[in-house]
């Protein structure tokens, strides 16, 4: 079962837009909003990835849970676009700060194909951080929400600072550490849970919607560890969380004695 329409119609409440409003933003016709939103059809896939990447919700989570008040507010709560912020790279610049290319969402399935490419590489921007690596360092931008609970952790627009981990030194991950990995057609961020005798990592998200993940080294392209992250979020305050948490509580829980009255 989908949830996709559930969520669309909460994304719709929690930023105030009508169903007009939502189809605008995503070339689509108004009544088809509403047709999502009422079960009787799907978006396409395609309409699917915009809406996960225009709010900053993983797919899959946008697909398989109905999504709280509490998590959408916090999903894009004083978000602040990268590229109409250049003020942010020049408060990390220093004249003796190395420069480290910088792999922007947009830029991750190209820098899958051509990162070892130099002039590829030579394409991309850079940012300016005081960290030194020992190994290749790279600035990573990170989408989606599984790093992220209870308004804490790694948020959707962050970057990630991360230092290459050569092959060699595999069997020296450190359990515990949060890894960037390069696959075949996508990036995994994740916090590593152990290295199995099979040769595969173990690894968990920090939001517990998230199952576990096994990938084998076979698969791994590259590996980052991350050293550090810079964030542009502002966070949301305490009280009104709470807040949030206790009414959608005090709702499932009318809810469920509704159900066990009709039965």
């Amino acid at each position: 079962m989908s949830f996709i329409g559930k969520n669309i119609k909460k994304i719709r409440t929690v930023k105030n837009l009508s169903q007009a409003g939502f189809a605008q933003l995503f070339n689509l016709a108004r009544p088809s909003v509403g047709a999502y939103e009422e079960g009787r059809s799907e978006p396409k896939m395609e309409t699917v990835v915009q809406i996960a990447r225009h709010f900053g919700v993983s797919i899959d989570l946008l697909l398989t849970k109905e999504l709280t008040v509490n998590e959408l507010y916090g999903f894009d709560l004083y978000k602040q676009e990268l590229k109409n912020a250049p003020s942010l790279i020049k408060v990390a610049f220093t004249s003796l700060a190395p420069e480290t290319v910088l792999v922007n969402a947009e830029n991750i399935q190209e820098y899958i194909f051509h990162r070892n490419e130099k002039t590829f590489l030579e394409q991309l921007p850079v940012v300016h951080f005081p960290v030194t690596f020992k190994s290749i360092g790279r600035a990573f931008e990170h989408t989606g929400s599984e790093m992220q609970y209870r308004e804490c952790g790694i948020f959707n627009g962050d970057l990630l600072l991360a230092e290459l981990v050569e092959p060699s030194a595999y069997d020296a991950l450190m359990p515990g550490l949060v890894y960037i990995l390069v696959l075949q057609s996508s990036f995994l961020v994740r916090r590593l849970q152990e290295v199995t005798a099979e040769g595969k990592l173990k690894l968990k998200a920090d939001n517990p919607d998230y199952g576990l993940s096994e990938i084998p080294f076979t698969e791994i392209l590259e590996i980052w560890e991350v050293r550090g992250v810079f964030s542009t979020r502002l966070k949301a305050p305490t009280q009104l969380e709470d807040r949030l948490n206790m009414l959608e509580q005090t709702v499932m829980q009318l809810n469920n004695r509704l159900k066990a009255l009709e039965q």
